[in-house]
């Protein structure tokens, strides 16, 4: 349990609250509610708005979203954040049969593999960086995304995911949520 928020459990969340646990559960396709969210459930505004931005930014648009995955799980080990990290390596590994046609290939262990696309890699480690230290982003960046065949649209959610994963990434750090239990189960 987390020292710092109260972690609100299902049973226990007001009517709004729930309802938008009820929207976590549904959308990411699991049938229990993250830490994540419980520690932002007793103020339905914050959780509201920090639901919304990560429903629009990770599980929407046209990226695909194993490279969301991905990009998520590097900005947050090398950032540190424990929870993010291993949430987001459990669901980037649980997608890399996607990219390797292998069950228990664990694209988080080498994300130079040459089972992830050199697109994807080249995302990786751009947008890592612009999350990483934001003013050293160029146009540069940005032509060699387009160069990788990504969209002007999808560069914007590419360089949109530097944004999100510092703000899970803060949350997640500054109320000391644990991972999952769930998460840790073997499938």
């Amino acid at each position: 349990m987390s020292q710092r928020f109260k972690l609100v459990e299902y049973e226990d969340a007001g009517p709004e609250v729930k309802l938008i646990y009820e929207e976590t559960m549904k959308e990411m396709g699991i049938p229990f509610v993250l830490n994540w969210f419980k520690c932002q459930g007793n103020n339905p505004t914050v959780l509201r708005g920090n639901w919304e931005k990560l429903r629009n930014t990770m599980l929407r648009g046209s990226v695909p979203f194993v490279l969301k995955q991905l990009i998520i799980y590097n900005i947050s080990n090398l950032k540190g954040c424990d929870y993010c990290a291993q949430a987001h390596g459990i669901i980037a590994d649980s997608l890399g049969k996607t990219l390797t046609g292998e069950n228990d290939l664990r694209l988080t262990n080498n994300l130079d593999s040459s089972y992830i696309p050199s697109s994807y890699r080249k995302a990786i480690s751009i947008v890592t960086r612009c999350a990483l230290a934001p003013r050293s982003t160029t146009d540069e960046d940005f032509e060699e995304l387009r160069d990788e065949g990504f969209s002007l649209e999808e560069v914007q959610e590419l360089m949109a995911l530097a944004d999100l994963t510092n703000m899970v990434n803060t949350i997640a750090d500054i109320s000391g949520i644990k991972i999952d239990n769930e998460l840790m189960e073997p499938k």
